[in-house]
């Protein structure tokens, strides 16, 4: 079974443990995304087209990266006038892999197993008292230096 997904103004045919190039999505590898805007899913002659996204269907994914795209150069000139201009730009993409296409509202199973341990890791770290900050110590005074006259002196 395949989904049609859209994501960053594109549209992906993906299917499951398909692994895409998609623009940057906010996450750190590991971490779990679902698509809700799928446009198409089924296979053949059961295939469900949306109007325009097809009602309770999900497609979930497993960050897998996050990298840069390959260096564009943007260079202009204006002939005859001794002016040019180079720029280079990366795009900033994220590689997700699909874990699963759901139909009929149904969760992630892979949300379910990472959303556990990072709240038992937030609940342990509300238990754990905190530590007072360390009391700022003064400044070390320096004693006054006795100014000798000369007159006393003579």
């Amino acid at each position: 079974m395949f989904a049609v997904i859209k994501t960053g103004g594109k549209q992906y045919r993906v299917a499951a443990d398909d692994v895409i190039t998609v623009e940057k999505l906010a996450g750190e590898p590991g971490d779990v995304v679902a698509f809700e805007s799928v446009l198409m899913v089924g296979e053949g002659a059961d295939a469900t087209i949306g109007a325009p996204t097809v009602e309770g269907a999900t497609v979930a994914g497993e960050v897998v990266d996050q990298t840069r795209g390959p260096k564009l150069i943007a260079f202009k000139k204006r002939r005859r006038k001794n002016s040019r201009r180079k720029k280079g730009h990366r795009q900033h993409l994220t590689m997700v892999k699909i874990t699963e296409i759901l139909t009929g509202g149904a969760k992630p199973k892979a949300a379910a197993k990472k959303a556990a341990p990072k709240a038992e890791a937030k609940a342990d770290a509300e238990e754990k008292p905190k530590a007072k900050p360390a009391a700022k110590k003064a400044p070390a005074k320096k004693p006054a230096a006795s100014k000798a006259k000369k007159s006393d002196e003579e």
